[in-house]
């Protein structure tokens, strides 16, 4: 039986493979906020039932039958994000808290009808992509991160890190959101950068650089 805890080990181990992080258990525990021993205790019950497998170092790996779950998640999540931010309207930087908590009550049947009312489309309001690139994957695909873009280019703002709201919030008071145009002025030796965003300039410290990914404009 998949139990709503089960459905969020699952899809936390592949959204931190997704972001380059060699997941553990301390991974695990910081990712979903709970005790070390809460982890061993779930890794042992997912190991049990065919979801993971553990490595001698400790990595922790999705088995096929694990990874289908994850993604089964994802998708409910992203279509929840959908639904909330284009039929009830919802800000794009509010949706996700509310679909971590609405994700794990979509029946299959309900599953479909959003599928037919929102049709189909790979990404969530944070440009998120339904299929699971790693870093390595999207900078194949030409993109990079804010904190990498060359002083002085042209970008579009791609995607942005959607579990942090107060993150978020900040973002959207500086207009930096998918679909965003903006050129990166300086480079400072502090690690900020500044933007030129609609004629407005702001500037940005690396840890939130970190957080966006873009294309070239």
């Amino acid at each position: 039986m998949i139990t709503i805890s089960k459905e969020d080990y699952l899809k936390a181990i592949a959204e931190a493979e997704d972001e380059g992080e060699a997941v553990i258990s301390a991974t695990l525990a910081h990712w979903l906020a709970v005790t070390r021993p809460a982890v061993t205790a779930a890794l042992k019950r997912l190991k049990k039932d065919g979801m993971v497998v553990v490595k001698s170092d400790g990595r922790i790996q999705l088995t096929s039958q694990g990874r289908q779950v994850a993604e089964q998640t994802i998708f409910r999540h992203h279509l929840i994000e959908r639904m909330l931010s284009e039929i009830f309207g919802m800000p794009w930087y509010a949706v996700h808290e509310e679909a971590e908590r609405l994700e794990h009550a979509v029946s299959p049947a309900f599953e479909k009808k959003l599928v037919e009312k929102l049709g189909e489309k790979d990404t969530c309001p944070h440009g998120n992509s339904l299929a699971l690139r790693t870093p390595a994957e999207r900078r194949k695909k030409g993109l990079c991160l804010l904190s990498e873009a060359p002083e002085g280019g042209r970008f579009q703002v791609v995607s942005v890190y959607e579990r942090d709201r107060k993150l978020l919030d900040f973002f959207e008071s500086e207009g930096i959101r998918p679909g965003t145009r903006l050129s990166v002025q300086t480079r400072n030796y502090d690690g900020t950068v500044s933007l030129a965003i609609d004629r407005k300039i702001t500037r940005l410290g690396e840890p939130a650089a970190e957080k966006v990914w873009v294309s070239k404009a």
